[in-house]
């Protein structure tokens, strides 16, 4: 049909999608429902990557009250968590990530005060 891709060109799309581009950060933030720290979760974190990642960076939320199947995948045990799932290794941040620095060194943006 006219529009539609040629197979090789959507083999070529799936295959760069699935190598994921290097400099971005996939983030995903586990909430459970819009609660007040679950807001505050995404706003910080919304603001942190806009100063330190900005246009680099995916946000996924997962609301466990909707998918309570998949917090076992990334064994969260607490919410909110943001979990970093690239660049590797993955990392866990647990909270409303109000503190920026202790968020900013859980993500391993910046190193820890001596």
């Amino acid at each position: 049909m006219k529009g539609e891709p040629s197979a090789p060109e959507t083999l070529a799309a799936l295959a760069a999608t699935a190598a994921g581009d290097p400099d971005v950060w996939e983030l995903r933030l586990y909430v459970a429902g819009k609660t007040a720290k679950s807001v505050a979760a995404f706003e910080n974190l919304t603001r942190l990557c806009e100063e330190y990642l900005p246009g680099k960076y995916k946000i996924e939320v997962v609301d466990l009250l909707v998918h309570p199947q998949l917090a076992k995948g990334d064994q969260i045990v607490a919410i909110p968590t943001l979990v970093r799932k690239l660049p590797q290794p993955i990392r866990k941040v647990i909270g409303d990530l109000s503190n920026a620095e202790r968020t900013l060194v859980g993500l391993q943006l910046r190193p820890a005060k001596g």
